[in-house]
């Protein structure tokens, strides 16, 4: 294995850090001013609506955020070299668009180079990164939560707000169309009833985001839970697969991919889709259904079976209980996991149980993801 990398690699690493810093430091500024950085005038030009000062205070939202993102895969990182694997250092992945809100970053990931031969060293690895992100969440949401600002801060962002006091919430929140919210978790919950110096000070979660730390802190949250899903050979998977073993987990991993797909796809279709879209729709809906579970099921005919069973179960539910509503968002990572990272595990040449501390190790990384997972994390209304 090389001692290190090369000069080259540490600086486009570093370019790709330096460009997320900036584009996570325009959205948190974004976020606390409630405006965007530019916006296009009728004549057909970019205008910028931040001053300076708002875009650096962006840096309350972007270093604590890529802060948690670094410390969790510099922990893949540390530990894949104890171990000797070659891997590379992290990719930060910049995205910000204009005139959209976006949380500047789709977050970072490295790539391992070698073979990892043992199920110990999936476990080690696996597990290092979530543990040291969420060790480093916890302090950041713990200070955002007890430096609230007074209330009437709120009245900084929207000035139209300050008409109706600090009974504001029941007058703006009455029409909510557009409007973003925070969904909740039950750390985030901890933090709001036993943490906030002050309950009264805790902002609605129409305006969560407004507030840095806890913003960044709650991005924390839903990276680290979302990585540790226990499916496919995402960080919950390995940690899984180190505790139950190979033939365990592959028959487990799928189970809980249906069941998260099937929960996402909660209220997609039902009786109160529009007439005049209904059959796209369904069409739609049936087929992404297929395209996931082609790569769970070991036929295309029993594929095709499980997505008709889902479809029709989704149908009957909406019948049954109107309004009942999963959270469509999980779509999006479900498409990714099923055909792109995969929802098994391959074996390791020596499967060795785990030390009784890892399996200890292991169940605490099951809690931490109880604790961190929002069912709906972004609501929008």
């Amino acid at each position: 294995m090389r001692a290190s990398h090369t000069a080259r690699e540490y600086l486009f690493h570093f370019f790709l850090f330096c460009l997320a810093l900036v584009t996570t430091t325009i959205a948190g500024a974004e976020w606390m001013s409630a405006k965007f950085l530019l916006v296009i005038t009728t004549d057909w030009r970019f205008v910028s609506l931040l001053t300076q000062a708002q875009v650096l205070n962006g840096l309350y939202y972007s270093l604590p955020f890529l802060g948690v993102l670094t410390a969790h895969e510099f922990g893949h990182y540390f530990t894949a070299r104890y171990y000797q694997i070659r891997v590379t250092l992290p990719y930060y992945i910049p995205f910000w668009l204009p005139l959209l809100p976006t949380i500047g970053t789709m977050g970072a990931v490295i790539k391992i180079r070698d073979r990892i031969f043992s199920k110990k060293e999936y476990f080690d690895v696996g597990i290092a990164g979530p543990l040291a992100g969420f060790v480093v969440a916890i302090p950041l949401l713990w200070y955002g939560f007890t430096h609230l600002p007074a209330p009437e801060y709120i009245f900084t962002i929207h000035p139209e707000y300050k008409k109706y006091g600090l009974d504001y919430a029941n007058q703006v929140y009455q029409n909510t169309g557009g409007s973003m919210a925070l969904g909740k978790n039950l750390l985030f919950v901890f933090f709001e009833k036993f943490v906030a110096t002050d309950p009264a000070l805790v902002p609605n979660q129409y305006e969560l985001m407004h507030y840095p730390f806890i913003f960044a802190g709650f991005l924390s949250l839903f990276f680290t839970a979302m990585n540790l899903l226990p499916i496919g050979q995402l960080d919950g998977g390995h940690i899984l697969y180190g505790l139950i073993g190979f033939r365990n987990f592959n028959r487990l991993s799928p189970v809980f991919f249906v069941a998260f797909i099937f929960y996402a796809g909660l209220g997609i279709v039902g009786p109160h889709t529009p007439p005049d879209e209904r059959y796209w729709q369904f069409l739609l809906y049936a087929g992404y259904l297929y395209i996931v579970f082609e790569r769970v099921m070991p036929t295309p005919r029993m594929a095709l079976a499980l997505a008709a069973i889902v479809f029709c179960v989704h149908v009957g539910l909406a019948f049954l209980i109107p309004g009942i509503k999963g959270y469509p968002g999980w779509l999006v990572f479900g498409l990714l996991l099923s055909r792109l990272l995969g929802i098994f595990h391959p074996p390791a040449p020596d499967e060795a149980p785990l030390s009784t501390g890892r399996k200890v190790l292991g169940w605490l990384t099951v809690l931490i993801f109880i604790l961190s997972f929002s069912p709906a994390p972004f609501l929008y209304e």
